[in-house]
């Protein structure tokens, strides 16, 4: 069969990847889609997936539906005539439009029942909807999916796709943490090595999330404590490193391309992260992991601070600045052809 893959946000690459290698495994041809945003183009090309870039993202309310409206457009022009036979994404609300339009049977994945419209978009149109069984069957219903077209896999996404993790130590070097001193084998010797994530890009330096910006100022001002921030955007990667030069922070390192961030995770001591990604990786690789995420917690994250393996930061002197035996890849690897063969499954069952 031919399927099409839309990726509109960094983590996409990751969670889609073992899933596109299997389908490819099982004689089927797969295209990708990405639109331009932030790191994930870069992600992409780290991965080694081919990609077509459609279109990019939008800041404001306005631009999101100027951007929704433009890209899907192209994505029709793009689409139409190719001769998919499926479709999948991780929340892709383009994807959702355009394979209504077209009339090709879409799944879509995802793990946070929040996001309002966007949800609804895309799950509505969808043939199969994969989530965590974390995520109760009722609040997926209101998110806008059909009880009868859930997929409830055991576990964390992250699980999955990082069932293949291998930490590698060329990340250490690629963010500059060699001449600093610190090597795969001896983590930043004396010092706590910590990975933070900004929020998005709209709430960066605003006072909605000031949690974040006093973290920076506790790391930044240990002399015990080296950080590695990984920017979403440009913009954001342009004003840590404003700040950092302005400051004289030699303790914060910003990346200036995409980055293996898992790797990172992996060797780190502890991760401070406003998103939802990093956290569920920090805690699928055994990292001691913070959550300064402002907006309103999902049911997978409630689960993980219910089992004490993701920790609310609500005070940035709450933060442990200790070591740990680093390196240690995967805590509870799963499988990911079940979820290859329930995205088949789905495309190749009848209409309902």
């Amino acid at each position: 069969m031919r399927i099409w893959v839309d990726c509109t946000a960094a983590a996409h690459p990751l969670v889609l990847r073992p899933i596109i290698e299997r389908l490819e495994a099982g004689g089927n041809e797969v295209e990708v889609t990405a639109r331009e945003y932030g790191q994930m183009e870069g992600i992409l090309d780290r991965l080694g997936i081919p990609y077509t870039s459609v279109g990019r993202h939008g800041d404001s309310m306005v631009a999101k539906a100027t951007a929704l409206a433009s890209r899907s457009s192209r994505l029709l022009g793009w689409a139409r005539g190719r001769g998919f036979d499926g479709a999948l994404a991780h929340g892709s609300v383009d994807i959702a439009v355009v394979s209504r339009l077209l009339r090709i049977p879409l799944v879509q994945m995802n793990d946070y029942e929040y996001a309002g419209l966007q949800r609804r978009i895309s799950f509505r149109g969808a043939r199969l909807v994969m989530a965590p069984d974390a995520i109760p069957v009722e609040a997926m219903e209101k998110a806008g999916a059909r009880r009868d077209r859930l997929f409830r896999y055991p576990g964390l996404k992250e699980d999955y796709y990082l069932a293949d993790f291998r930490p590698d130590p060329a990340a250490i070097d690629s963010v500059g943490l060699t001449a600093r001193g610190v090597s795969p084998e001896r983590g930043a010797d004396d010092r706590v090595l910590a990975i933070v994530r900004p929020p998005p890009e709209s709430s960066v330096y605003h006072a909605e999330n000031p949690v974040y910006e006093r973290v920076l100022d506790r790391l930044a001002s240990e002399p015990a404590a080296l950080a590695v921030v990984i920017p979403r955007t440009a913009g954001q990667a342009e004003q840590l490193r404003e700040r950092v030069e302005g400051r004289g922070e030699d303790g914060i390192l910003v990346p200036d391309r995409a980055v293996d961030a898992q790797s990172l995770i992996a060797y780190a001591d502890l991760v401070v992260s406003a998103g939802g990604t990093m956290n569920r990786e920090a805690v699928a690789l055994g990292t001691p992991v913070y959550t300064i995420f402002s907006g309103r917690m999902g049911a997978v994250d409630e689960r993980l601070i219910g089992e004490g393996l993701l920790r609310p930061l609500h005070d940035a002197s709450a933060i442990a600045l200790t070591k740990r035996e680093a390196g240690s890849g995967p805590v509870h690897p799963r499988d990911p052809q079940p979820l290859a063969d329930a995205v088949l499954g789905a495309i190749q069952a009848p209409p309902a």
